[in-house]
């Protein structure tokens, strides 16, 4: 099996941590390896390094290769131009040499979490046996605990294997209304869609081609002329896998994937994760251990205090979320941290490059 890791980014979500040449798959959040490390990681001992590609932009690549030496330097392919996640795998896929594209190919992104990596290597490995059984494109689909409108959802059919839980996917749903999301709760005939498939490399370009043909025939002409790349990739059709391909292809399943799963989306999403991880004091407020900065904090409840240098003291505050790196400093309510992605688009505006 080859794992094609997904690392592009912008370092909106977790700004001001994160940054343009500094997106959240390259900050080590817990411990010493940052998230896309961990991603590597987690994939060995079911996958070599040998076997890995990683797909960046070309800003980001050598930071990617820096990173992960293991892993050899060709298959770290940058994109001339983010086109999203269609245009990515497809041409990660098709650059990967024909007997690997006619095997088992998974794909995943770079900056989600999970808390029981034993498990999730499970669940891959029953992945890829089914797929080699079956020719079908599987997807892995996280086990819902809670109601949740931030997340796609994926609605399930009949089942297709006992042993696994293999199940037929009916219809790719976006991010539901909170009625809506704890009516899928409470139903059990739904999985989070967690952007983690699994296919033949050769069924995944055959679906291109049949769903997406410009996009499959830019593909080709940029495998035919690979020096006219930076020329060729800005072209190629901007659209997700998701809405491109997956929500049209006949034969899509899914496997439950129950591994302590967080696409870590938000700063709300990082204290949840941590918290759970036992590292909340007693009133529930967690210190992001992240540089060598230092936190205080007196008479604060359920807040996130990340100081990448210098010193944050906090006084008195509930359900917070501050956080200082370098010349920034974010403070924001906690459960309105998705909002953050609208103050880079302001201080991109206000001319305020230079911060992002």
């Amino acid at each position: 099996m080859q794992a094609l890791i997904l690392a592009g980014g912008s370092g909106k979500r977790f700004w001001p941590l994160s940054r343009r040449r500094r997106p959240k798959q390259f900050l080590a959040l817990e411990g010493e390896r940052t998230l896309l490390q961990t991603t590597f990681d987690r994939l060995r001992p079911l996958v070599e390094p040998a076997a890995t590609w990683v797909c960046t932009t070309g800003e980001l690549a050598g930071e990617v290769r820096r990173q992960l030496p293991e892993v050899p330097a060709a298959q770290v392919l940058g994109e001339p131009e983010g086109r999203n996640t269609a245009a990515a795998i497809g041409w990660a896929v098709r650059s990967m040499p024909a007997p690997l594209r006619g095997g088992v190919v998974a794909v995943l992104p770079a900056d989600h979490r999970m808390a029981d990596a034993e498990a999730f290597r499970r669940t891959l490995a029953a992945a890829a046996r089914l797929t080699g059984e079956r020719d079908e494109i599987l997807t892995l689909g996280v086990t819902p605990t809670r109601p949740e409108p931030g997340y796609g959802h994926l609605e399930l059919a009949e089942t297709l294997e006992e042993a696994s839980g293999l199940r037929r996917v009916a219809r790719f749903t976006e991010k539901p209304d909170p009625e809506t999301a704890r009516r899928f709760f409470e139903g059990g005939g739904h999985l989070w869609n967690a952007g983690i498939f699994v296919f033949r490399g050769e069924t995944l370009l055959a679906a291109l081609a049949a769903h997406q043909p410009e996009l499959a025939a830019g593909l080709e002409q940029i495998a035919r002329q690979p020096d006219r790349l930076t020329e060729l990739y800005p072209r190629l059709p901007a659209i997700s896998i998701d809405h491109g391909v997956m929500e049209h292809a006949a034969g899509l399943a899914a496997l439950p994937l129950d591994c302590g799963w967080s696409d870590l989306g938000s700063w709300l999403a990082l204290w949840e994760a941590l918290a759970e991880d036992g590292a909340a004091d007693a009133s529930g407020n967690v210190a992001g251990k992240v540089g060598r900065g230092r936190t205080l904090a007196e008479d604060c409840r359920d807040c996130l205090l990340i100081a990448a240098d210098g010193v944050i003291a906090a006084v008195g505050l509930e359900g917070v979320v501050v956080v200082r790196a370098g010349d920034a400093v974010l403070v924001v309510p906690r459960e309105r941290s998705q909002e953050v992605g609208r103050l880079v688009a302001r201080l991109r505006e206000q001319g305020l490059d230079g911060l992002l």
